[in-house]
C-alpha cells in the first residue's frame, strides 16, 4: 500500500483533535498525580501507625494493579454504585491516582535524602510542624525530585492510549476512527506513532536538561 499524501492532509485535523484530548488527559492527570503523590508521601511519614500503614497498603495495591482494570472499575463499576463519571474525567482521575502512587515514592525518596541534622535543628528551634514542612523540608525535597517527576509525565503521556478502553477519543482512538471510515490505517497509525515519538523525545531532552541543572545547583 502506497502512502497517500492527499489523504494524510485530510486526516491531520482529526488527529490533532485527538491529540488535544491526549494532552488534556495527560496534563490534568499529572497535576492530580503530583499533588496526591505528595499527600501520600507525607501521610506515610505520620507517627500514626494505622494511617501510615493503611496508606502504604493502598498505594502498593494501586501500583501493583494494571491501569486497564482500574479504568474499567472507575468508568464501568462505579456507576452501579450511583457514581457516573464521563469517560474523559474517569480517564484523568484514574491516570492521576495510578501515577500518584509512583510520585509518592519519588517524594518519599527526596524527603529521606534531607540530612537528619536539619530535622534536629527544626526540633531544637521548636518550629511548628507546618513550618518545618513548608519552609524547610519540602522546598529542598521537591527541588531534588523534579527531573524524576518529569519522567513520569512522559510515561503518563505514553500510557494515554489506554484511555480508548473507556471510549475517550484520544489520539489513538481518533486514528482508529479515521482508518475505519476509509479502511486505510497506514497513514493514521503511522502518524500517531510519529507524534508520540516526537513529543516523547522532546520531553526527554527537557527532562535531561532539568537533571543537569539541578545536579549542578
Amino acid at each position: 500500500m502506497n502512502w497517500d499524501w492527499n489523504y494524510t492532509g485530510d486526516i491531520i485535523p482529526d488527529l490533532l483533535d485527538g491529540l488535544r484530548y491526549t494532552v488534556i488527559a495527560t496534563l490534568a492527570g499529572y497535576v492530580i498525580a503530583v499533588l496526591l503523590g505528595l499527600v501520600w508521601a507525607m501521610l506515610r511519614r505520620t507517627p500514626n501507625v494505622v494511617v501510615s500503614q493503611t496508606v502504604r497498603w493502598v498505594t502498593e495495591f494501586i501500583r501493583s494493579t494494571p491501569l486497564i482494570p482500574q479504568l474499567y472499575f472507575v468508568y464501568y463499576v462505579l456507576p452501579s454504585w450511583g457514581l457516573t463519571i464521563g469517560s474523559l474525567t474517569a480517564g484523568i482521575i484514574t491516570l492521576g491516582i495510578h501515577y500518584s502512587t509512583y510520585t509518592a515514592e519519588v517524594y518519599r525518596a527526596g524527603i529521606s535524602d534531607i540530612p537528619r541534622g536539619q530535622w534536629e535543628a527544626c526540633t531544637a528551634l521548636n518550629l511548628p510542624r507546618s513550618r518545618v514542612w513548608l519552609d524547610v523540608i519540602l522546598p529542598q525535597a521537591i527541588r531534588r525530585v523534579i527531573p524524576t517527576l518529569g519522567n513520569y509525565l512522559i510515561a503518563m503521556f505514553k500510557d494515554s492510549p489506554l484511555l480508548l478502553a473507556i471510549n475517550v477519543t484520544e489520539l489513538l482512538m481518533s486514528a482508529y476512527q479515521v482508518g475505519s471510515r476509509s479502511l486505510r490505517f497506514l497513514e493514521p497509525i503511522t502518524l500517531v506513532g510519529l507524534l508520540f515519538i516526537v513529543v516523547s523525545v522532546i520531553s526527554s531532552i527537557l527532562v535531561r536538561r532539568l537533571e543537569r541543572r539541578y545536579a549542578t545547583n
